[in-house]
């Protein structure tokens, strides 16, 4: 394992390495997995202060109009930001939880697909968005939501994660889409 980015600087130049706040489960939710539980993360008020912090940083740097959260852990993250920024919190769900006119957008998955969708009047054309997750593997949930937002001809502005899984292709499938993609923590699988 190899970490980046793992210490973070707080205003007070006070140092807190959110890694330790990271905690390895083996074999979960099958064997051969190694989980990254970020529970103990979100039990630490001044880690999630600083976590929302940074995302919200990023999202003025791209000069973000909305913040869209995907479900579920992102949910976690973008409300606060959103809600700092006073921006609009866009959620993204997966098919049958939105109770209005959806934009819709299937992708595949290792061991099957799923769908992703977003409310019809969620964004305005030409809007800039910032999407926020919890964690980039492969990038297929992040890359449905890219076109989600292209469908209602917005910007993805760029994408920012809390973890990174180095070596799954996750960066490259969104970069290879033309946004940018940052994360606080970055681990090689």
């Amino acid at each position: 394992m190899t970490l980046s980015h793992a210490v973070w600087i707080t205003e007070s130049e006070r140092i807190m390495d959110l890694s330790t706040l990271i905690r390895d489960v083996e074999d979960y939710p099958k064997p051969g997995i190694l989980f990254r539980d970020i529970t103990p993360l979100l039990a630490n008020g001044e880690a999630m202060r600083h976590v929302t912090k940074a995302f919200a940083d990023y999202a003025v740097a791209m000069k973000a109009e909305a913040i869209a959260g995907i479900e579920a852990r992102g949910f976690i993250f973008a409300p606060a930001v959103a809600a700092q920024l006073g921006l609009p919190f866009i959620p993204v769900r997966k098919e049958g939880k939105l109770p209005y006119e959806c934009v819709t957008h299937s992708y595949d998955l290792e061991y099957g697909s799923d769908t992703l969708q977003i409310h019809t009047d969620a964004l305005q054309p030409g809007q800039r968005v910032v999407i926020v997750d919890d964690l980039i593997a492969t990038g297929g949930t992040a890359g449905a939501t890219v076109e989600l937002v292209r469908k209602l001809k917005a910007i993805p502005a760029g994408a920012i994660f809390l973890i990174e899984l180095d070596g799954l292709g996750g960066r490259d499938e969104l970069e290879g889409r033309g946004v940018r993609v940052d994360a606080l923590l970055r681990y090689e699988e």
